[in-house]
């Protein structure tokens, strides 16, 4: 599908830089709103409770259980599976022979248009969902079955740049846990859906939102936000689980005087974005917090923030109790392409050269896929992944950069990775420890980056310039999901789709790897070879986080369909409809 694009429609097409038995019982929340079609109830209420038993009586979810990840296939309690980010489910019956016996078990529609991103959570034979503008639902995860709803009331002055997604939610003892568009964080019982305190996170009016799914580490839930086209300070929180206080504020972008602000020009650190809008990883044996962080601000100007741009794009490691900061890498100093270091991290323990590292891995959003020493941050290698030309990486890991990939008023030149990448941290890979394999899907696209106009105005987008989607109106980009050694950064084989993919991954103890198509199908491979398995047409783009779980000693496979039709800037197909509609599949 070819169409072109004025210089500045980016304007209104950018996207992902920051980045849908009894009846329950009801509550007395209202909405404030009324009638919101799509985005809100259209009855006037926002709240559904449960006043009924529901569960298998088990008790609250507790610290071991969270570090024992998915040892047990009845429960999917992260957002990444466990705590290093594998997504690899347990589950033996998930084989390439056995998954084309596929058939849906139940779906369920979120009422909800535009990205459905979520990577729903399962415990105590319940599933809990989050959709975009913050809808959130408990069914019963054998059939379906709609316990409690509630629906966050919006404001009507959001400022979101990327919209208006939610990618899940937390469980920790009886809490559930969600971030809001309007940077809020709540904890609802996860029987009852009654809210046990709700938060402000900071003044949304700011520019600020929060899209991703908190992090439990002990007592802890840890949330970042998104916002860096807003030129927002970034920074991300720790809060107690039982009293919604704030226990500690770790900012990503250093105030006069710290360490780190020499690296930004004049006052460019008062706008400086580094937003966190991604969940992070955690390292029990040595009790090390890992958060990334997004672009800086503006995007494609960085004329008035001469210099590195700490902590800007960056990973960093740190004391989970206190918010203290152990060490730090930044991948791409002095972002000019909007090259986020949100993409998720993998906790992996690998022999390499002989000896046992313990490597943090990243398929960056700038091309690179990296290795490094989680223990200090220490670089050991970047290889690229897609189709990469802005930079080569020098023997430290700092990018050496091509002057001729630098954004221009006039720009002339091709440069790849697009601003979306790579592999965005919008979506999830998946790492199969047996074969030592990451799951990339990622974006093949190249543009033209255009240097603008440096304004800051409070509450408008902060961008500095543009793109122009030059392989998108060719119509040669395409997706691939890439099956990654992770010892030695070398792709073993490659899937390529026509459409960019978008939608994150599952990878199965079985040997399959599942992921979704922006084109409205749902895929499984062959683990090892790469090999198709399983298609199955959905109707909608897929944007979530597949899962798989056991319930009732059953075998279940869970994907979102549903996608914002403006992500035709990316070659996606404007013809298939919106709406949210999460597909459940069963092995018979």
């Amino acid at each position: 599908m070819a169409f072109r694009l004025s210089t500045y429609a980016f304007l209104s097409l950018f996207i992902l830089a920051c980045a849908d038995g009894g009846a329950p019982g009801t509550s007395d929340s209202e909405s404030a709103n009324g009638e919101q079609g799509e985005s809100g109830p259209i009855s006037g209420r926002s709240h559904w409770t449960n006043d009924r038993p529901i569960g298998l009586g088990m008790a609250g979810v507790d610290a071991a259980m969270l570090q024992s990840g998915l040892d047990d296939p009845t429960q999917w309690l992260l957002y990444g599976g466990n705590y290093a980010n594998y997504r690899h489910s347990p589950i033996q019956r998930l084989t390439p022979e056995a998954v084309p016996n596929l058939k849906l078990a139940w779906s369920f529609p979120t009422g909800t248009d535009r990205q459905f991103e979520v990577s729903p959570i399962v415990y105590d034979g319940i599933m809990y969902i989050s959709s975009s503008y913050n809808r959130l639902f408990a069914l019963d995860a054998a059939t379906g079955e709609l316990f409690w709803r509630y629906d966050h009331q919006q404001p009507d002055d959001l400022l979101v740049c990327c919209g208006p997604v939610n990618r899940g939610v937390a469980i920790a003892g009886d809490a559930v846990l969600m971030a809001t568009l309007d940077a809020r964080l709540i904890a609802f019982h996860r029987l009852s859906g009654e809210i046990l305190w709700d938060i402000a996170i900071i003044d949304y009016r700011e520019g600020y939102a929060a899209t991703a799914a908190p992090l439990i580490v002990g007592d802890l839930a840890i949330i970042g936000i998104a916002g860096g086209e807003f030129g927002i300070r970034g920074f991300f929180d720790a809060y107690d689980v039982a009293t919604g206080e704030r226990v500690w504020r770790h900012y990503t972008v250093p105030a006069a005087g710290e360490p780190g602000v020499e690296t930004w020009a004049g006052e460019s650190y008062l706008t400086g974005g580094a937003p966190t809008w991604n969940a992070g990883a955690y390292d029990p044996e040595t009790h090390t917090l890992f958060w990334t962080t997004g672009n800086p601000a503006p995007d494609w100007n960085g004329d008035e923030r001469e210099g590195d741009n700490l902590y800007a794009d960056a990973v960093i490691a740190l004391d989970p109790d206190t918010g203290e900061r152990k060490w730090f890498f930044q991948f791409t100093p002095h972002d000019v392409w909007d090259y986020d270091g949100n993409t998720q991290v993998f906790l992996i323990d690998m022999m390499r050269n002989g000896r046992e590292v313990k490597a943090l891995v990243q398929a960056n959003r700038n091309g690179y896929f990296y290795i490094l020493d989680r223990t200090d941050g220490r670089f050991i290698s970047a290889t690229a992944y897609v189709q990469t030309n802005w930079a080569t990486i020098a023997e430290d890991g700092r990018p050496i950069v091509n002057p001729e990939a630098l954004p221009s008023e006039d720009p002339s030149v091709r440069v790849c990775p697009s601003h979306l990448g790579g592999m965005n941290g919008a979506w999830t890979g998946a790492y199969n420890p047996g074969l030592g394999l990451a799951y990339i899907p990622a974006v093949e696209s190249c543009e033209l980056y255009r240097k603008g106009i440096v304004a800051f105005i409070p509450g408008q987008m902060f961008l500095g310039g543009g793109y122009e989607l030059i392989d998108v109106e060719a119509e040669r980009s395409f997706g691939v999901l890439a099956a990654i050694d992770v010892r030695t950064g070398e792709t073993r084989w490659r899937y390529e789709d026509p459409i960019p993919l978008m939608a994150g991954t599952l990878s199965t103890e079985g040997g399959v790897v599942f992921t979704g198509t922006q084109s409205g199908f749902a895929l499984a491979f062959n683990a090892e070879t790469g090999e198709e398995v399983w298609r199955h047409r959905l109707g909608g783009g897929v944007r979530s986080q597949p899962i798989a779980y056991e319930a009732d000693g059953r075998v279940f496979v869970a994907i979102g369909a549903g996608n914002g039709t403006f992500l035709e800037s990316t070659g996606a197909p404007d013809i298939l409809p919106e709406g949210g509609q999460l597909f459940v599949f069963e092995l018979p």
